[in-house]
């Protein structure tokens, strides 16, 4: 198969003609607009409930004004977790009404779930075994890591699955991944830092925030990120088993590692420091290499696949070599809003974003893991990069 500029894909028959374009795609657009905004009702309702749920729970269990504390608290650590992953997101940026979504699901949905879940534990286990330390130490061993991760990796596991087309691979998975684990760790600090100022006021406030929000923000984002792995893989294979392996692989890793953490921090006591400093600090250090690692892999695939389209004619070599590293991508963008102005800036953004849409896809179609729009989707994405080009270029 070969393709030129502005041409059809050699060997590729025409598509034969369908009916009246207008009335048809009026229909299918209308009927699309209906189920989004069905859908977009229904999210609202269920975030809404939720919502409800837990703010009468924290009312009625910390009072309102250590809630309202606990939740401004809970609310520092966001401004460094979640500016993490948007620039793990900066290749190819997820739309934002999705990481929304994901970051509700976790605060409300995956909070609320767990909750129910952990609560049910503990008090089975304090039956069984007749001692509430006892009691703690399982539920937060054995329950929590496999529910909480459960919860938050189902809203990963959605999107991949339903909007296959928005989830490229392993970055898009850490993204949502961590995205949907800063919202649940921000409601869980809530509860925390509530119960901590109303049992031991002001200093035990002072370093449950410490401990929790300042030494291990990246906690539950490090875990989840291993069921998004799992879930990257699996969508850019085409290896039956392995689209079921790596994900449930994915997930268990992250409970096993869930697990590990929260035996260390109950058992650690007066040695928390040294378990902080042996066992937490080396994991956060492989999290650190693991997303680093990531974004740089992201930059090669997309200026290997991208060279594809450079040997047809599609785009020069300056230009792939500018879209594979966010240093070139950032000096187009800075030579764009001083050449043109914003409107140039936003061609310019549109440019880039296009690109690493078709080199992700490009790489999973060289995977066969494509969906059956494929080659249409390739076609809209080449040229909707003209058609960028030609606007900033104009405007230059």
């Amino acid at each position: 198969m070969t393709w030129g500029q502005g041409r059809e894909y050699a060997g590729d028959a025409p598509p034969a003609a369908g009916p009246e374009p207008v009335r048809a795609g009026s229909t299918t657009s209308g009927r699309s607009r209906l189920r989004s905004w069905l859908l977009a009702g229904v999210i609202a309702v269920g975030f809404g409930l939720a919502a409800v749920v837990l703010a009468v729970y924290y009312g009625g269990t910390l009072g309102l004004v250590t809630t309202l504390l606990a939740l401004v608290l809970a609310a520092i650590p966001l401004g460094i977790v979640i500016p993490t992953f948007l620039w793990l997101d900066r290749f190819e940026a997820e739309p934002t009404r999705y990481l929304v979504t994901a970051f509700l699901w976790g605060a409300l949905v995956a909070a609320l779930v767990a909750g129910v879940f952990n609560t049910g534990a503990n008090v089975a286990f304090q039956a069984a075994t007749g001692r509430e330390d006892d009691a703690l130490l399982a539920t937060a061993v054995f329950s929590a890591p496999l529910v909480e991760e459960a919860s938050k990796g189902l809203l990963v596991l959605l999107i991949w699955w339903f909007r296959r087309r928005e989830f490229d691979g392993i970055i898009d998975g850490m993204v949502y991944a961590g995205v949907v684990a800063a919202g649940f760790a921000f409601t869980e600090n809530i509860q925390y830092l509530g119960m901590a100022y109303s049992d031991g006021g002001d200093s035990a406030l002072t370093g449950t925030f410490i401990a929790r929000c300042l030494f291990t923000p990246f906690a539950h984002p490090m875990f989840t990120v291993l069921t998004g792995i799992g879930i990257g893989i699996a969508a850019t294979t085409r290896n039956r088993w392995l689209k079921v392996l790596a994900p449930v692989g994915g997930y268990l890793l992250a409970a096993l590692s869930h697990a590990v953490w929260n035996l260390a921090a109950i058992t650690g006591g007066a040695g928390m420091l040294s378990v902080y400093l042996v066992v937490e600090v080396p994991i956060f250090i492989g999290f650190v290499a693991l997303v680093v690692w990531a974004r740089r892999r992201e930059g090669r695939l997309i200026g290997r696949h991208l060279s594809e389209y450079a040997d047809a004619g599609w785009l020069s070599p300056s230009e792939v070599q500018m879209l594979s590293t966010m240093s070139g991508r950032r000096s187009a963008r800075l030579w764009a809003r001083t050449s043109g102005g914003r409107a140039m800036l936003r061609s310019m953004r549109r440019f880039q974003d296009s690109a690493s849409e078709l080199a992700l896809l490009r790489a999973r179609m060289h995977h066969s893991a494509a969906d059956a729009r494929a080659l249409e989707t390739e076609r809209e994405l080449l040229q909707a990069i003209t058609a960028s080009r030609r606007e900033f270029l104009g405007a230059y």
